[in-house]
């Protein structure tokens, strides 16, 4: 496999092959995705909950995204390093950009992800002016929890569906190299897919999306307390870590992940 770039994403896209991604905190597990295939690894801040025992992923520091961003990628192979940018670190245009080269330089990533729409359009024109290559997220915005009351799908009424599609476009025409779309139902997700040339990434947003992807230890089963509903413990079919992943990334591949049940 040649280095997957934002280039090679968008021509996945246009050739209907679809894109695996799952999370990784470490260099170990991320050799084990790289070798089944996944194309994307995310250093997500989700590492707050699942591996500093956080009830959120607002506690994570910059310092800790950089140093998990760098053993990921010390293992990372062909695979893109995407990394989330944490919570109020990217304030500014000024300082997102300052965030985002530590994420790179320091911790190596290729692409930084972070979240918000239309307030967050100008920052993300601002890195795609400075050759950084970005990820939106739109819909369930984990690090708006508190502002959201709780973790709830979103986009369901016609004048959210409105706001969002029009969210996505404006950070398709500001720079940004793909979306990803978190707890959106399966109709809005295909109708936002196909209006954007970039990539879209689905976290349960249905089956229609160009690329999936899932917390790592979701996907294993071993994430403490109750699975998220657009999850699927692929470890009962893959019977091993690697089995596991590998049958993550046939599923997504061949569109049978996810299904029904794993979507809004």
């Amino acid at each position: 496999m040649s280095r997957i770039t934002t280039s090679t994403l968008r021509k996945m896209k246009q050739d209907g092959e679809k894109i695996a991604c799952l999370t990784a905190y470490d260099a170990s597990f991320a050799q084990i995705l790289v070798e089944a295939g996944v194309e994307i690894l995310l250093v997500g801040d989700s590492l707050g909950m699942i591996l500093q025992g956080q009830d959120s992923t607002l506690p994570v520091k910059l310092e800790d995204m950089v140093y998990h961003t760098r053993m990921v990628r010390a293992a990372s192979g062909d695979a893109l390093v995407m990394a989330d940018m944490p919570f109020m670190t990217y304030i500014k245009p000024i300082q997102a950009l300052a965030t985002a080269g530590r994420l790179m330089k320091e911790g190596g990533a290729h692409m930084v992800k972070l979240e918000g729409g239309a307030p967050m359009v100008e920052t993300v024109a601002h890195l795609a002016e400075h050759g950084i290559p970005v990820c939106a997220h739109l819909g369930l915005l984990p690090q708006s929890v508190n502002k959201l009351g709780g973790y709830k799908v979103q986009g369901r009424s016609d004048e959210q569906a409105e706001a969002m599609l029009r969210d996505a476009r404006a950070m398709e025409d500001a720079g940004a190299d793909c979306l990803l779309l978190e707890c959106v139902p399966s109709a809005l997700a295909a109708t936002i897919s196909a209006a954007l040339a970039i990539p879209v990434i689905g976290i349960g947003a249905g089956p229609h999306c160009d690329a999936q992807v899932l917390v790592l230890y979701d996907m294993l089963g071993i994430t403490p307390g109750k699975r998220p509903k657009f999850s699927k413990d692929f470890l009962l079919q893959g019977g091993d870590i690697r089995g596991a992943v590998r049958a993550y990334v046939q599923a997504v591949k061949d569109g049978s992940f996810p299904a029904d049940e794993h979507t809004f």
